[in-house]
């Protein structure tokens, strides 16, 4: 599964908007003069591409203020600046405050990699409007993504068949199953994609970032980053440490571990949530009805996989919940405690034959509209993640690994050890073992840990303060549940981070929020 950004509103669209997205993504040329002196023209925002998930244009914020989206163009190619050019999608919202108490431009990556910046940031504006106060809100589609030369792959038909998929096999035949429709998928990548898929490592969409500043206008990048955009914000303070304003790291990716290590650590983040989603139930007044103690509500759902395994329930016609699209819906609902009754419902419902929920659930997770539409969120994961990571993993050597695995979770040790194959005949040579963030003279960097997150484990936090180097990083703990701290809506999470994007004030080192 992906390190996913937020949930996505899924809804109509047109494929003449999606043909104008991909138009404007890989038009440009050559011969274009200095890309910092460029000026974005802001104009309403359209409706959303298939690419970005679909749905309306933006509404307004409260009290009236509009969106404006604009295209900036970058290099294709960083180490031919002079060559073809690519569109960036931006999205803006300008500050309310006083002119004289603007502070610049504050930009926001929610994570994927794969998500649109430009969908997410209207979704979640309000949770952003102290912020707006002294910043202009910028998010943007990282190229690869949305309408920023998104990568496709497969139709949506074909991702219907990917995602139903056992992502679990049990013996050679199924194993061999498995990596024939990885290929098959990999391959079409290569076929509609390749132009920009040499192109969508995390340095590039940082640099990406760097051409964003100074086309902004600001000397300093001032940055919100959330799981993946995290690792994409270390990069950057990492290639351009001295122009690294105030920075937040929230939902903290540990750049130290391998992909391996990545999959095992989720495998354990993913089981510890679960492990609170059955305590949570269990420990309620009233009685859970998954199950009279914790382990017994454990138990139950991995006996449901393992039935699903064998036999598929109806699911939204005219699919069946398989046992990959139900373990992708737990997961989903894991990412947020507002979820959790989404999951007992779904469970519920499962147990009696109906997999509608997690499915929709799973739909979710996968970026699926209700009329069957994808956004390319799992295509740009992919691309992304096999472009950033060097590692190639063999099914004989995930084969060893799944004690270790299924040690870290009965549920989702399989499923995570398995979707290590996804890159191993991928087209474009990974870039590295992991990210180098080491950022000696960056300004101080706000690292907001959350002891129950299941994507991005708090221990990932430490990592990245000792990783960015001796006197960058200031650590805050939130001990809580689900992906993310600031968006939980703890209010000492959010004053620490509004005072230090506001102030410049950062909390006491190893602040803990409760």
């Amino acid at each position: 599964m992906p390190n996913p950004s937020r949930p996505r509103a899924a809804a109509l669209t047109t494929s003449a908007v999606l043909m104008a997205a991909l138009l404007a993504g890989c038009g440009g040329g050559s011969g274009h003069g200095d890309l910092t002196k460029q000026k974005l023209q802001w104009k309403d925002c359209p409706a959303p591409s298939e690419a970005e998930g679909g749905g309306p244009s933006p509404s307004p914020l409260p009290g009236g203020a509009k969106w404006s989206c604009a295209t900036m163009l970058a290099p294709l190619d960083w180490a031919k600046p002079k060559g073809d050019t690519i569109g960036i999608a931006l999205i803006r919202a300008k500050a309310d405050g006083p002119a004289k108490d603007r502070i610049g431009s504050l930009v926001f990556n929610f994570g994927g990699p794969g998500g649109s910046g430009v969908t997410t940031l209207p979704a979640f504006g309000e949770d952003y409007a102290a912020l707006r106060t002294r910043y202009d809100l910028v998010s943007f589609d990282p190229r690869g993504v949305g309408r920023s030369a998104p990568v496709l792959c497969e139709s949506d038909s074909q991702l219907d068949t990917f995602f139903q998929q056992d992502a679990t096999p049990e013996n050679t035949a199924e194993q061999k199953q498995l990596i024939a429709r990885t290929e098959k998928f990999n391959d079409a990548c290569e076929q509609r994609s390749k132009k920009i898929l040499p192109h969508v490592r995390t340095t590039d969409a940082a640099r990406d970032m760097d051409l964003m500043r100074q086309v902004l206008g600001d000397a300093k990048l001032h940055y919100f980053g959330i799981s993946y955009g995290t690792e994409l914000g270390g990069v950057y303070a990492h290639l351009f440490p001295k122009h690294v304003g105030r920075a937040v790291f929230d939902a903290v990716v540990d750049p130290t571990q391998t992909p391996e290590q990545g999959a095992l650590s989720q495998a354990r983040g993913f089981q510890l949530a679960l492990d609170n989603f059955a305590e949570d139930c269990t420990s309620k007044v009233e009685d859970c009805p998954l199950g009279d103690t914790a382990d017994d509500v454990k138990n139950r759902i991995a006996k449901l996989l393992k039935d699903l395994e064998k036999k598929p329930i109806p699911g939204i016609y005219p699919r069946q919940l398989t046992q990959t699209a139900a373990t992708n819906g737990i997961a989903q609902s894991l990412y947020s405690k507002d979820f959790w009754e989404y999951l007992t419902e779904g469970l519920e419902q499962a147990y009696d034959g109906d997999g509608r929920v997690l499915m929709l659930l799973s739909d979710s997770m996968n970026g699926r509209s209700e009329n069957g539409e994808y956004s390319n969120i799992t295509p740009a994961n992919i691309a992304i993640n096999c472009s950033d990571e060097k590692p190639r993993y063999t099914p004989a050597y995930i084969q060893s690994k799944l004690p270790d695995f299924r040690g870290a979770s009965p549920v989702f040790g399989d499923y995570l050890a398995w979707g290590m194959a996804g890159c191993t005949d991928w087209a474009v040579p990974g870039a590295a073992d992991h990210p180098d963030v080491h950022a000696p003279g960056s300004a101080p960097i706000l690292v907001v840990g959350n002891t129950g997150d299941p994507a991005t484990p708090y221990e990932g936090a430490r990592a990245m303060v000792d990783a960015l180097g001796k006197g960058v990083a200031v650590e805050l703990t939130y001990k809580g549940q689900g992906h993310g701290a600031y968006d939980s809506k703890n209010k000492c999470v959010q004053k620490a981070v509004n005072d230090y994007l506001l102030t410049g004030r950062t909390p006491k080192p190893n602040t803990v929020c409760t």
